[in-house]
């Protein structure tokens, strides 16, 4: 399901953007605080709970989950890549996650839910990363990468703007919670299971 294999397609539609920041005289750090930034407005928008703020929050996902593409994008133009980039977008990205969810969490006082979800993408994450550490390159498998949720955020956020009844007890907020605390869990043991097989 994930859509980081579509990275290469994604970069090729990076260009103008990327030109476009470039031009501004943005940095790539520049651009990871902005795209910050707009995930702290989802985080707000979605914690207000109204059609009209999810709608707006979805935006804002979508901005954050872009411009988290084009700050990488930016780094490799303009010949400036570093670890030192590299830690502040990874720090900011799992910061940005938790914001949003935190927000998803707070508009339907969910609070437990929400724990759920948010300790399942940050061990998502960490397996990423941990596993890069460990000499076997950045994974991005499973299920559900942050491209994927991202997108699915997004596509909660319009939906819930339009319909705002319950399923089975849950809003549509409330189930999308749900999926990223059971999958989110899922995914990082693949992550785990896979690179545990590498290593032995």
């Amino acid at each position: 399901m994930t859509l980081d294999q579509y990275r290469d397609t994604a970069d090729k539609l990076l260009v103008p953007f990327v030109s476009a920041a470039d031009t501004a005289g943005l940095t790539p750090n520049g651009v990871s605080v902005i795209a910050f930034g707009f995930a702290i407005a989802a985080g707000v928008a979605f914690g207000l709970a109204d059609p009209l703020w999810y709608g707006a929050g979805a935006v804002f996902v979508f901005l954050n989950g872009w411009l988290d593409l084009v700050d990488g994008a930016l780094a490799r133009e303009q010949g400036v890549s570093s670890e030192a980039g590299d830690l502040l977008d990874h720090v900011l990205d799992r910061y940005a996650d938790i914001v949003v969810l935190v927000g998803l969490a707070a508009g339907i006082e969910s609070y437990a839910l929400g724990l759920a979800a948010v300790t399942g993408v940050l061990m998502t994450s960490y397996l990423g990363t941990q596993i890069q550490a460990v000499g076997l390159g950045r994974a991005y498998g499973g299920l559900v990468g942050r491209a994927d949720r991202l997108a699915l955020i997004g596509l909660v956020g319009v939906a819930s703007a339009v319909y705002t009844d319950t399923l089975a007890g849950f809003t549509l907020v409330g189930w999308l919670l749900v999926f990223f605390a059971i999958i989110g869990h899922f995914t990082a043991f693949q992550r785990f299971w896979g690179a545990w097989g590498d290593l032995t």
